[in-house]
């Protein structure tokens, strides 16, 4: 039988740029195990990271407006597709690994909370040592999914797992794959979530500052402008980033979100009730560890009871969150016969 594998990654070999992350140069994964016969490695991750639990309840996760009503505002899944393809786009072009690069960009939120950020900030408030959601994706492949008997976790390979934890944060991504991620989420979510805020009546057309109609008149144009910057500026080079001008326009967008959308904004106004359910929700949990409804994948014996609170109501889609909140401290209506 003809080995596809090994074809494809002669085919890496022909195609990718010397400086891109070769698959069959990779740092491997944590647990050994047969190489697939006609994936690569990455390719591999990225189908485990699609067919993964918290994969598909991202759905059902804010992104910015927690519980829109609208059909056509952006989910956490919405985002990381829109991250995906920015990302993957930029890959192709720079001669990059094009799967490494998108088995990154689909598991770089599964860690994240219900609610957005501010579902973030409220465990980030309350747990020991503290929450971010980038280390809680890697938590989320390396341990809290499960696939095999033999191992925790998908076992993915290091450069995937690299790539995921240090798409945000100080830490700066190992390969160029992940620091294309790393720009391409903010590249997604300054474009999207400013649309989205246009949409929801949060910002008006005249709100929006001189800088990003500089960058386009609208979200698909900017997108085009700082993604042709990204490829055109980085192409040929052992290094991937957006030219000067650019990567200030872009963060100089970025500081109006959070100064008017992000925080303070009409859009933000059921956060402090979306913290204090999460955090409800978190301590009651730590405080009655017998009605965690834990998977056979976690081992109270292995872990806190605040490590596995955490777990649990980090994992939740916001309808699910409220649902348990309403279930455990909503009062059911008395009705007289």
């Amino acid at each position: 039988m003809v080995d596809i594998r090994k074809m494809l990654e002669e085919r890496e070999s022909s195609l990718l740029m010397s400086y891109a992350a070769h698959c069959k140069n990779s740092k491997g994964r944590q647990f050994s195990e047969e190489p697939c016969p006609y994936r690569t490695d990455f390719q591999r991750d990225r189908d485990r990271i699609i067919h993964s639990k918290a994969f598909r309840r991202l759905k059902h996760k804010t992104q910015v407006f927690i519980s829109p009503e609208g059909d056509h505002y952006r989910t956490r899944l919405t985002h990381t597709l829109e991250v995906t393809q920015v990302a993957r786009s930029a890959a192709r072009a720079l001669g990059l690994n094009e799967d490494l690069t998108e088995a990154i960009a689909l598991g770089h939120d599964l860690g994240h909370t219900p609610f957005g950020h501010s579902g973030e900030n409220a465990l980030n408030q309350v747990v020991p040592g503290g929450f971010a959601h980038n280390e809680q994706s890697l938590r989320v492949v390396d341990y809290l999914e499960k696939r095999s008997e033999r191992y925790t976790g998908l076992n993915l390979t290091w450069e995937v797992r690299n790539g995921i934890l240090c798409h945000t944060g100080k830490e700066k991504p190992a390969t160029l794959e992940g620091a294309i991620v790393h720009l391409a989420d903010k590249i997604a979510y300054v474009n999207h979530d400013l649309d989205d805020a246009i949409r929801a009546g949060v910002l008006k057309s005249d709100d929006v500052p001189a800088v990003a109609l500089e960058l386009g008149k609208n979200s698909s144009q900017r997108i085009n402008t700082l993604v042709r910057d990204l490829i055109e500026y980085s192409y040929g080079k052992p290094e991937v980033s957006l030219s000067p001008l650019l990567e200030e326009k872009l963060m100089c967008l970025r500081r109006f979100l959070f100064n008017s959308v992000y925080i303070g904004s009409s859009a933000k106004s059921e956060e402090g009730k979306a913290q204090l359910l999460l955090q409800t929700l978190y301590n009651y949990y730590v405080n009655n560890p017998d009605k965690l409804e834990l998977s056979t994948d976690t081992d109270l014996q292995e872990v806190s009871i605040e490590r596995a609170a955490c777990d649990y109501v980090a994992g939740m889609t916001d309808r699910y969150a409220v649902h348990e909140f309403t279930r455990l401290f909503v009062p059911e209506p008395w009705i007289r016969l």
